[in-house]
């Protein structure tokens, strides 16, 4: 399995923070937000990691990263041209990963606990997907995942009326048919390609399980969930504790 970290994006709702810097650069807790998603990854075994990030940061990301080597792994990275939604982002990994299956993480996703567990799990189901999920007070600002025992039925993007309390985070597992997925997806209403169509794919051929994350999580997008990151990770000293 390989890894691929997604860390583009214009950053819109921190300005003018992201005015000087990408928003993945920012400082959470004791390091830079990157940081986080890469010891998840390779905290869970994964030594191969794509990094897809703006034309206007790359070469500060690469600064900051380098060759891998101070953190156990090995980087490649990508440039996306075009901020036009997750899976457009996804879909530069299609080279890197090759016949693999691919862990991803959305670099402003911050986890208390170790995901390990749960691309641990991906491993012992019969191919397809998975999707980590956490109860939220607000499901309405996200993908929200209606579940029976053991798949998700429904994802629904921002519902009015949610199924469920039940966000789909930012942190996914494919085989490597979601590259054909991805070609065969249409623009969203906002115009772009999104994570979620990916996700409903995998449901319609019943392939798309799910684990649900126990600990402390946010995205990390806004000022808000920006500070309450860095409470989260300033208190765990930026350590990743183990998972429940």
């Amino acid at each position: 399995m390989k890894g691929i970290i997604l860390a583009g994006g214009k950053g819109t709702r921190l300005h003018p923070l992201t005015k000087v810097t990408n928003k993945h650069l920012l400082p959470v807790g004791r390091e830079p937000m990157i940081y986080h998603p890469v010891r998840q990854l390779v905290g869970a075994g994964i030594q191969d990691i794509l990094v897809v990030t703006s034309t206007d940061h790359m070469g500060d990301v690469v600064g900051l990263l380098g060759s891998g080597k101070d953190f156990g792994c090995q980087f490649t990275y990508r440039v996306q041209e075009d901020a036009s939604g997750i899976a457009h982002a996804l879909a530069l990994g299609e080279g890197f990963a090759g016949p693999d299956s691919v862990a991803v993480i959305l670099g402003d996703n911050i986890f208390s606990r170790s995901i390990q567990p749960f691309i641990s799990r991906f491993h012992s189901q019969d191919g397809g997907a998975r999707v980590l999920l956490r109860s939220v007070d607000d499901p309405s600002r996200y993908g929200v995942a209606a579940l029976d025992e053991r798949h998700v039925i429904e994802i629904e993007e921002k519902p009015m009326e949610p199924k469920s309390n039940y966000a789909v985070v930012g942190a996914y597992c494919f085989d490597n048919q979601v590259w054909d997925i991805i070609r065969g997806t249409a623009r969203s209403v906002r115009g772009e390609y999104e994570i979620t169509s990916v996700n409903n794919a995998y449901i319609a051929r019943n392939q798309l399980q799910f684990d649900i994350f126990q600990g402390a999580w946010t995205d990390a997008g806004t000022l808000e969930s920006l500070a309450e990151a860095n409470a989260m990770l300033l208190a765990q000293g930026n350590a990743i504790l183990p998972a429940e």
